[in-house]
């Protein structure tokens, strides 16, 4: 039986005092009214009113029940406004995943949509792989390169990225500023292990469309740390761009072989199909949709510079 109209049901008949009353209330017929009390009491296993010819009197366990069934049945109205208003004002836990650079690059993003938004609690994970949002709860992935193997999910295109190659000043003047692709054969090439990228340096368009597999020296998953390492002049590493910006501005590294570009990739924010969208995923959407290309932009317009390049 539907158990909240059978409480809706039986509250009315209390209210209404008779079974007529509550079912013109209703629209329903007394006999109707009649067989869900009747329900009620056999599925609960306890008689929750007193009939008489005159006048109906609840029982102690109907007081009891009548009580509850109210609360429940205001919890319940309570739930769905607040559904119905989910589509309308942002509010709830959004739960964002990103890779670990392109998370950190989007932190003034997230605290500009948290000022806007402050009844939003945004749950940021980090990692660096692409996570399928149905199978683990995220209402937003921001994917590098990703498919859409599940047509249960919408990907709306935010631009694109690269990874450039750096050094620090001090590791160029100890081994020479590399001028074409195949002398890099000649350095220390740091290796940077994702699963979202092939390790080895692919230089397409280069005489012979050269091909650079850098040693075993350092190994990292991240970018940052291959940031600092680069920094460090522990080699030369290849950085996303917009990793690599500040430091090339504050002239701890010098680009490399510009302008090749390498692991160019288009950047997606990735979400299930959902016909009545909350209002948190659609305003963090479009925030992302209007200022993150600007962010990428910002960056890109850094490393571009020749006066940064050697």
């Amino acid at each position: 039986m539907d158990m909240l109209h059978a409480m809706r049901t039986f509250a009315r008949v209390v209210e209404c005092g008779s079974f007529a009353a509550a079912a013109a209330a209703l629209d329903i017929s007394a006999a109707q009214v009649s067989r869900i009390v009747a329900e009620l009491e056999n599925q609960l296993q306890t008689r929750l009113l007193h009939r008489t010819t005159r006048r109906l009197r609840m029982s102690e366990a109907g007081e009891r029940f009548l009580e509850r069934a109210r609360q429940i049945m205001l919890l319940t109205e309570e739930a769905m406004d607040e559904a119905r208003g989910a589509h309308l004002t942002p509010r709830g836990h959004l739960r964002i995943h990103c890779t670990h650079g392109l998370g950190l690059l989007m932190m003034p993003l997230v605290a500009r949509y948290n000022a806007t938004c402050p009844e939003v609690v945004i749950e940021l994970t980090l990692s660096q792989r692409n996570p399928d949002p149905l199978a683990e709860g995220h209402d937003v992935v921001i994917a590098i390169g990703h498919g859409l193997p599940d047509s249960q999910l919408i990907a709306i295109p935010l631009g694109s990225i690269h990874s450039i190659l750096c050094a620090s000043p001090d590791y160029l003047e100890r081994h020479g500023v590399p001028q074409r692709p195949e002398e890099l054969h000649g350095h220390v090439c740091l290796r940077t292990v994702d699963p979202l990228f092939e390790e080895d340096w692919s230089f397409e368009g280069s005489p012979e469309n050269c091909v650079i597999v850098p040693q075993d020296t350092f190994l990292t998953n991240v970018a940052d740390a291959m940031l600092k390492a680069t920094e460090l002049g522990m080699g030369i590493g290849l950085l996303p761009y917009y990793s690599a910006s500040l430091a090339m501005q504050e002239g701890r590294l010098r680009r490399l072989l510009a302008p090749h570009r390498l692991r160019q990739r288009e950047i997606y924010a990735i979400y299930p199909s959902r016909h009545y969208l909350d209002a948190k995923v659609r305003t963090w959407l479009d925030f992302l949709k209007a200022q993150l290309p600007l962010l990428f932009v910002e960056h890109e317009r850094v490393v571009e510079q020749a006066r940064y390049w050697r």
